[in-house]
């Protein structure tokens, strides 16, 4: 197991709760041992007005992903992560949900973590390629 803090599903979900995270409806569905799975509906909130899923969205979703995923393998209480990069290759146009992301590292330094985030459609194709670089600096 990659992760450095203790937490659990009802945890993470706590913690995103009072956010954009949270207005999204975001929420964990599964830990691993080196990943993270959330589930993100798709819905008036999260739709552009053509009816697709927002890219936006997606970043958002992918943001939450990372930025939490970085959060975990903090193990300094004086420690604060903040996004620096994200790319997201939309691939697939998704009319319902939900989708379903995966986080899991690409890279682990002192300073920078480097994340892969994909997006999943309810068939299970992807949909959403993304990459978050993380800044983990002290405060």
């Amino acid at each position: 197991m990659i992760w450095k803090q203790k937490f659990s599903l009802e945890g993470l979900n706590a913690l995103i709760k009072n956010s954009m995270s949270g207005h999204l409806d975001i929420r964990f569905v599964e830990i691993g041992d080196d990943y993270l799975i959330a589930q993100m509906p798709v819905n008036k909130k999260t739709k552009q007005p053509l009816g697709l899923l927002h890219g936006g969205a997606s970043a958002a979703l992918a943001e939450t992903m990372g930025s939490i995923a970085s959060v975990l393998m903090c193990t300094d209480v004086d420690q604060q992560v903040v996004g620096i990069d994200i790319s997201a290759k939309h691939l697939k146009a998704v009319k319902t949900g939900p989708v379903l992301a995966r986080v899991q590292p690409i890279k682990l330094g002192k300073t920078l973590h480097h994340w892969q985030i994909s997006i999943y459609n309810p068939m299970q194709e992807l949909c959403c390629d993304s990459r978050l670089t993380v800044l983990v600096k002290s405060i």
